[in-house]
């Protein structure tokens, strides 16, 4: 029998436990893509992202809350039936705004500007109507064509960035709409 001195039998068990761990990690496939996204998504959002999530999803909120108070509060068919249009558009971009945002971050499902909401709650009438229209139909399309206008310029989530740029070509119509009725209406646009 052949006695192997203590160093060469530390030197084979070296080169074996070398030859294993080479071995095991060729075998080890590369992360994915899909992989590489959780780990995106599950990081920190940049801040422009955080920004879309809170200010788009406000002005969403706000416009689609301020739609349904003109059903109730307006005279005027032509402001209904924008505001009827802006309820279904407003409801759709809320739900794939939710729908786009990385896993584990909060959405405010409801978060509508106060301070607008409450300056045409108890308003009817013509005096709804010039209100609601600057205020919300115009001033407020703005805030939201500037909040997701930003989430494409400077977004990093590929999510939200499809959400914004999906939903950029429906709040240019809509605001588009909303200075017709302004024009004639006779108020500023």
């Amino acid at each position: 029998m052949t006695r192997l001195s203590l160093a060469s039998l530390i030197a084979a068990s070296a080169a074996s436990l070398c030859a294993v761990t080479l071995s095991a990690h060729a075998q080890t496939p590369a992360p994915s893509a899909a992989s590489a996204s959780t780990t995106a998504a599950t990081g920190p959002l940049h801040e422009a992202d955080k920004a879309f999530i809170a200010d788009g999803t406000q002005t969403v909120a706000t416009q689609r809350d301020a739609a349904r108070i003109a059903d109730s509060r307006s005279t005027d068919r032509e402001v209904k039936a924008f505001a009827e249009k802006l309820v279904a558009d407003y409801s759709k971009l809320s739900d794939s705004m939710r729908a786009a945002s990385p896993r584990g971050v909060d959405v405010p499902h409801n978060d509508p500007d106060a301070a607008v909401i409450s300056s045409i709650n108890n308003l009817r009438g013509a005096d709804f109507d010039k209100t609601y229209i600057e205020q919300v139909a115009l001033a407020g399309q703005q805030k939201t064509l500037s909040a997701f206008q930003a989430e494409i310029a400077s977004g990093r989530d590929a999510g939200l960035k499809k959400a914004a740029t999906a939903g950029l070509p429906v709040i240019q119509a809509d605001y588009a709409k909303a200075q017709e009725l302004a024009k004639r209406k006779h108020l500023a646009g």
